[in-house]
């Protein structure tokens, strides 16, 4: 990758709905020269995908909560990530190192949700133990889709 691409990314990162004569003039190319870069992006995998930033709040989803999750010894992983991967009010999972097994994000409509949740969590037989922990509010955060 070089600057221009770099600048490219930047740019679709900050509004993906710029049009290819508008990302050109900002980057001193013409439109067939930045959809070029573009597609080998992504056959690079650069480009991943084109997103919506949705407002959560707007969505009747206002509770962001974080879940560590340590696994039980019996817990079957690869069944704990399909079943993480599926949940809708899932909005990240990472797999972390420490005490924790996964640090798992949800964004839901209320306290309650987040309760219903941690059942599941339980129910499943998947955690050994778990702590939640609710945002009071955000500084920076990724784009929000909805999911499932």
């Amino acid at each position: 990758m070089d600057e221009i691409d770099r600048k490219i990314c930047t740019l679709l990162s900050d509004d993906a709905r710029r049009s290819m004569a508008q990302i050109g003039a900002l980057v001193g190319l013409s439109s067939s020269a930045v959809n070029d870069r573009l597609r080998r992006l992504g056959e690079r995998g650069v480009v991943r995908r084109y997103l919506a930033d949705l407002a959560p709040e707007m969505l009747g989803l206002p509770v962001s909560g974080f879940v560590w999750v340590a696994l039980a010894e019996t817990a079957d992983e690869a069944e704990f990530r399909r079943f993480i991967a599926a949940r809708p009010e899932v909005t990240a999972c990472h797999h972390v190192t420490g005490p924790w097994s996964y640090l798992v994000q949800v964004r839901v409509a209320s306290l309650a949700a987040v309760e219903d949740f941690l059942a599941l969590l339980k129910d499943g037989g998947w955690i050994a133990r778990s702590e939640t922990q609710l945002a009071l509010s955000t500084v920076v955060a990724p784009p929000f889709r909805l999911r499932g």
